[in-house]
Parts: C-alpha cells; structure tokens; sequence
C-alpha cells in the first residue's frame, strides 16, 4: 500500500516509469470484475470509447490521404509547367543561334541570352557581368589595350582596332546607304587565350535580322580565330596597307600548265617551256609545280608506265637551278567541259573496264555515273583486271614514279609530293560536278549509289541493327536545290534525325577511311618525302544549320558537329601537309549566301559571300593549326585583282597571331602558260615580294 500512497501524493509521476513491484501484481491478480448493472455500463462506456477511437482515427487517415493525392497532383502539375517552360526556352534559343547565329552554348541559361542580347544592342557585357556601351572611339582604344595588354603580355605590337563605319567599299550593290554605313562595336573575348588566333578584336555588327557572328558549328566555337570583315578592313586601310616587310617568308610555287605533255607522255614545246621556265625564275620563284598524269602514264595498258615526257621536264627544270618542289599525284579527269581545255581522261583500259562494270565510278541517286575518278567502294575491290583500286591507282602508280626518278630525289630537285584523292585533287566525294548539271551554289548530290559503296552501307546499316536505313536519302534534293526546299536539309531536318545521322556518319566515315588507306600506302612508297593533301574550301551555306553542300562533299559538319577534326586527325597521323584553296570571291560578284527564311541581312548582298568565305576559310585554317599541321595555301583558277591578292596574303601570315603562324608555301596555279600573260593575279611579280617579305 506504500506504493499506491506514494503515487496519490505525486500524480504527475509516470506509473511505467519503474516496473511493477509484487505487491502491485497482487493487488491486479486479485481485482474483482464488476457485475449486474455496474458490468453494463462499464461495456457501454467501452463500447462508446472504442467508436470515438475508430472515428478519430478514420477521419486522419482520410485526411492524410487527399493531402497526399494533392501533393502528388501538384508535382505533376509542376514538371509539365517546368517541360513546358524548357521547351520555350529551347524553342527560344534554337531561333537566336539559328536567324541570328548567337555564339549562345549549349547549356545556356538567362544570362547567357541577356548577355548576347545586349552585345547585340550595342552594349560590352564582361566575363563578370560588368555591363556598358562604349560612347566613343577613345574609349573602345583604351579598353581594347588594356584587354590585350592582360591577354596577350609577350606581344610586342599592339594589334590597329580602328571603328570603321562599313568593312567593305561596296561597288555595284543596291542597298540603302543607311544600312550600308552600320558602325561596329569591338570587344575582346576574354574566354580565349592569349596564344589564340582571336585574341585581337572580334567585331559584332548591329543588325536587325542576321549579323555575322560565328556560327554555332563546334568547328566555330572550338577554333576562334580574326573575323572576316576584320580581315578585309585591316587589308583596306589603315597604317600597314601593302606594306609586308620583314614578314615571315613564305615560298610561292609555280604550276606548269596541263598540256606541256601530250596523251603519248611527250614533252610538246621544250623551247616553250625553257621560255617559261626563265620567266618564273626572273619573278623569282622559288619552285616549280608539275601534274602527273595517271590517265598519262599508264593511259594504255596496265602496268606499263611511261615517264619520258616527265624525265625531258624535269631535265630541263634542273637546267635553271630550279627545283620541282612539289609533283602532283593526279588520279583524275581533267578539262572535259566547253571551255578549250586540253582533256585528260582516266587511263583507256580503265575505260574499258568501266563499260562492262559502270558501278566502279561514283553514282548519284538517279543512276549517272560519274567518270571524274574511280569510286572508293572499289579500294579493296578485285575489279580492275585482278588487283583492288589501292593497288591500281595509288600504289603501283606511286612506286613506279618514286623508282623512275630516284636520282632526283636523292639529288634533292624533287621535295614534296601530293596525292590526289579525288575529283580535281581535293579529298571530296564529286557531288558538286559542273559536267553532272551542278552550280553554284547548290547543294549537290550524295554519291554512294553504286553497287560496292551500297554494298558498304547495307553492311553498316546491319552492324547498327537496323537493316532499313540501308539507303540513301530520299528528300536530299538535287544538284542545283537549295536547303530549304528539300526535307533532308532544311530546318530540323532528316538530317538530324537518328537515321540521318547514321547515314552521314558512314558517309562521311568512308571519305576518312579512303584517306587513311591511300596515305598509308603513300607513307611507305615516299618514306622521308614531304606529302601533301587537298582539302576543298565548301563555304556556302556555312551560315545555315546543315552546311548542306558540305555534307555532299563528304564532310559531316552541320552547326552542331565538327566535321574537320576527324579528317585533321588522319591527315595528323600521316604527317601530312594539308593544302587550302585561296578562293576570295569579288565584292563584284552579286550571288550570296541567302537566307532560307529570306531574312534582311541589312548588309550588301554582295558582301555577304566574300565575309561568309573568309570566315569558313580562317576557321579552318586555324583549326588545323591547332592540330600541329603545316598548312599551305593554293589559289582558285579565278581572277584576283590588287585587293584579293592582299586578302590572300593576309590569310597567308596573319598579322595578329601571337604564335606568328603562316603558310608553309603557296601554290599559283592558272589554266595557261605564263607567257600568254598572268590571268588569275593582276601583279604576280607583286605578290611573290608580299609573300616573301620583301619590300615592294
């Protein structure tokens, strides 16, 4: 009983705080249970206390339950206003890269787009946000020192920034001068470093529909280098207008023309050609370019090669103390069209083979054949009387020249050797043929509708599992289309579908592997000989997001894939120099680059397609100078007047490159001889001063 007193006397005490003594088990075992009236209602008050129990209970779970189904409703309702909100912004940001060509990346957020949207007003926007708008010249001077001055300390020249109203002298253009005359706001981009190309100025033009900012391509955000417009301002005025002295020397080569050999490899003119010969050496050049030609020397029979021509040539080349610093590998047809030139076939046995089997030349979707070279689906192809075309074409041919003339390598009168790889020399597929209908600027045709490079796709197309996409596109268009009017190439396009992306990778993929499997074979035929590799210059419809004449050619290279580092990559491994085409259009030529939506690009028509090229170009360029590869430049077989000559040589060693990149040579090349008068450069005499930095 000590224990029941003890807890009257302190109520608040927890009873299960201590374990039951024996005293309290007793007292419990020996309660009496009530009975009659009071065992009625002692069930009655229980019964009622276990209703309010259950129905306390019931009415917080079904509490707890809505509150649950309406959390659950208000996420879903949260992640379909957050996809909703994503899908605008997406939809937003794919418009500014898209019309407007905003460098915005690939994870933007809100202050990437407000930071492009005020550049584009007219505002600095700094890496930090610090945000304001230049009032005057002076000003854009100081900051633009100060910049470089950080960026850029080993430099011993700061760079000219001149504001300039309009880049370009525009001629023959109807276009208000109003627009004409749009200022430039300059920056610095600060996320580059000091050794890139593009730690000088960047110019973005105000303008209300496009502007030429660099395009999204990876190649383009990768690889920043000088601005095109930058680049024809800095040749046009300014303190360093054709001054070029003491510049890097750049050896200028000169080509022979085609027809000083005839189709029976003998020398046509030698009295012509010494004239010839002497007259480069008084514009003192440096070297001499001669094509060799397999529809030449092995024109009649298979394996029996002919050099006498070429050995006459080059005896008399060594005559002038003259070297032959480049011999051109020509696996190609040559000048079959209207304009007179001499025409150089494939070799006739080839031909003949050719008529039994058309489906060892290119094809393009409605059947032509293309005779321009040998398809790549035969390289490893028995077709051609037992042996592959890697045999036929590249190896033979190039160890029966290296044995033939082995006393001119050892002497040193033969440096370098380039190996074509397809039509007109340059590593492309021929989809951009003027004999098949093509012009410019369309977009041209896919080539791998014969039987062996078919064969190659429905293969590639098994390995991925999906034996359908063993084709080729049917939307892409025709030679002469533009990108908007086909389903493959136009915005959001088959060509970013799943299948248009396995087909353009294997498209592509084949160019590579027929690079590799020829420069392979070229390494060990030409051991320690310089060998060199054309690239083609495919620059319009590089403001669009397919870049479609470049994805005919073979280069899978849209705004959001890099389609040059994997070629770069073999040409690397080889240790190839990799040759450019010059080609700097006229401010005179009135066709542009037009906007599929037919978007106001409130600048010159004419100048788009000379800036668009120049940036293509440049980017280029600096993309392969950042892989290691020597570069060499070639110009187009077009007339240059004083100013394209600049622009040329400019290109050729910039200025600006902290890290004093140039060309390793140049090649002029024109469709006759020199003595009939220089065609493509205005004053060749001129430019080879230029080039050598030498003063005029």
């Amino acid at each position: 009983m000590n224990t029941i007193e003890n807890i009257d006397e302190n109520p608040n005490q927890e009873l299960l705080t201590q374990p039951p003594t024996q005293t309290q088990n007793q007292t419990q075992s020996h309660s009496r249970r009530p009975r009659g009236f009071a065992a009625t209602a002692a069930a009655a008050a229980a019964a009622a206390a276990a209703a309010n129990n259950n129905s306390n209970n019931n009415n917080n779970n079904a509490s707890s339950g809505k509150g649950k189904k309406e959390r659950e409703k208000e996420k879903e309702r949260t992640k379909l206003r957050e996809r909703h909100r994503r899908a605008i912004t997406s939809r937003m940001l794919a418009g500014l890269r898209q019309y407007g060509n905003f460098p915005l990346p690939a994870r933007a957020d809100m202050n990437d787009v407000l930071a492009a949207l005020a550049r584009e007003a007219g505002w600095t926007v700094e890496p930090d946000g610090t945000t304001y708008r230049l009032s005057n010249q002076s000003q854009s001077h100081h900051h633009l020192h100060q910049q470089m001055a950080a960026a850029a300390a080993t430099t011993t020249a700061a760079f000219p920034v001149r504001s300039v109203e309009s880049p370009l002298s525009v001629k023959n253009c109807s276009v208000k001068a109003s627009v004409e005359c749009q200022p430039s706001v300059l920056r610095i981009d600060e996320s580059l470093s000091p050794a890139s190309f593009d730690s000088v100025v960047i110019p973005e033009r105000d303008s209300r529909g496009g502007e030429f900012n660099a395009s999204t391509s990876p190649i383009n955000n990768s690889v920043e280098c000088l601005e095109a417009d930058q680049l024809i301002q800095d040749v046009r005025a300014g303190e360093h207008e054709d001054d070029f002295t003491g510049t890097p020397y750049i050896p200028v080569y000169v080509m022979l023309a085609n027809h000083v050999i005839n189709n029976f490899c003998q020398l046509v003119d030698p009295e012509l050609i010494r004239q010839e010969i002497s007259h480069m050496k008084a514009l003192n050049v440096d070297g001499v370019i001669v094509n060799c030609w397999w529809g030449i020397v092995e024109g009649w029979n298979p394996q029996k090669y002919a050099w006498s021509g070429y050995r006459e040539l080059f005896n008399i080349i060594r005559e002038f103390n003259l070297k032959v610093q480049v011999v051109v590998m020509a696996f190609h047809e040559y000048g079959a069209n209207d304009s007179g030139d001499a025409w150089i076939s494939l070799p006739q046995w080839v031909m003949e083979i050719g008529k039994g089997n058309q489906d060892i030349f290119f094809t393009d979707r409605e059947g032509r054949r293309n005779t321009e070279c040998l398809s790549w689906g035969v390289d490893k192809e028995r077709v051609l009387n037992g042996r592959t075309g890697i045999e036929v074409v590249y190896f033979d041919f190039m160890r029966s020249f290296r044995t033939e003339f082995d006393d001119l390598f050892v002497a040193g009168l033969i440096c370098a050797v380039e190996i074509g790889l397809g039509p007109s020399g340059e590593l492309k597929y021929p989809s951009l043929s003027e004999r098949m209908g093509w012009r410019y600027p369309g977009i041209g045709e896919f080539q791998c509708y014969d039987r062996y490079l078919q064969q190659s796709l429905r293969k590639a197309a098994k390995l991925r599992g999906h034996s359908f996409w063993a084709r080729g596109p049917d939307n892409a268009g025709q030679y002469n289309s533009l990108p908007h009017e086909t389903g493959f190439f136009c915005e959001r396009g088959d060509y970013d579908s799943y299948y248009g992306r396995f087909f353009l990778n294997w498209y592509a993929q084949t160019l590579i592997d027929h690079a590799d499997n020829v420069l392979s074979l070229a390494s060990l035929a030409f051991e320690e000989t310089k060998i060199i590799v054309k690239v083609p210059g495919v620059y319009w419809w590089y403001k669009t997001a397919s870049h479609a004449a470049e994805l005919t050619a073979g280069y899978y290279n849209p705004s959001n894939q890099d389609g040059y580092a994997p070629v770069f990559e073999v040409l690397k491994k080889h240790s190839v120099t990799m040759k450019f085409v010059c080609a700097v259009p006229s401010l005179q030529d009135q066709e542009a680059l037009a906007d599929p939506e037919g978007l106001s690009w409130q600048i010159p028509v004419c100048s788009i397609q000379v800036l668009t090229h120049l940036n293509f170009l440049l980017k280029v360029l600096n993309l392969a100078w950042d892989r290691g590869l020597a570069v060499a430049g070639e110009n187009a077989l077009s007339c240059y007047d004083r100013e394209g000559c600049m622009r040329v040589v400019e290109m050729a060693k910039p200025r600006n490159d902290p890290d004093r990149r140039h060309f390793s040579f140049f090649m002029y090349q024109q469709p006759s001889s020199l003595l009939q008068g220089i065609i493509c450069f205005s004053d060749l005499g001129y430019f080879i001063k230029c080039m050598h930095g030498k003063k005029s």
